[in-house]
């Protein structure tokens, strides 16, 4: 957890600050998964902090939530244009893609568990986005 919490501090996701009046904060929970190697063996344990989104009011907390998407027809398209002219493809994955989208709104979540400090106030103001908000796709 400390190295998740490292990463998303190092990403510049959120700045800790007072919770402003008249502003609610969304939940966080900590959600664990472990991965297996192809062979059944356990390659790593991961976690990731994923905020409450469904506690989000529309029109307060977010206004869109729309995200952009290739159809598979343009998909298609696109291997066909590049076999017929003989290009290259290459596919690649961005790590973290949901946590690079900076945030239009104000949006302020509770320290995660584990990293509160007992009798302090503060809440993290969102910079960019975080799983499970609810315009995290955009």
């Amino acid at each position: 957890m400390t190295s998740e919490v490292q990463a998303l501090e190092a990403n510049n996701t959120w700045v800790i600050v007072d919770l402003p009046k008249g502003k609610n904060t969304v939940g966080s929970k900590w959600i664990y998964k472990i991965k297996y190697l192809s062979n059944g063996e356990v390659e790593r344990f991961k976690e990731r902090l994923v905020a409450k989104g469904y506690s989000q009011q529309e029109g307060l907390d977010y206004h869109e939530t729309f995200s952009p998407v290739a159809k598979m027809v343009t998909v298609r398209c696109t291997i066909t244009l590049a076999a017929s002219q003989g290009w290259n493809l290459y596919q690649m994955d961005v790590h973290n893609a949901f946590l690079q989208g900076d945030l239009e709104e104000e949006v302020y979540i509770e320290i995660p568990e584990g990293f509160r400090r007992q009798g302090e106030d503060k809440v993290c103001k969102l910079i960019k986005s975080l799983y499970g908000l609810k315009q995290a796709s955009r």
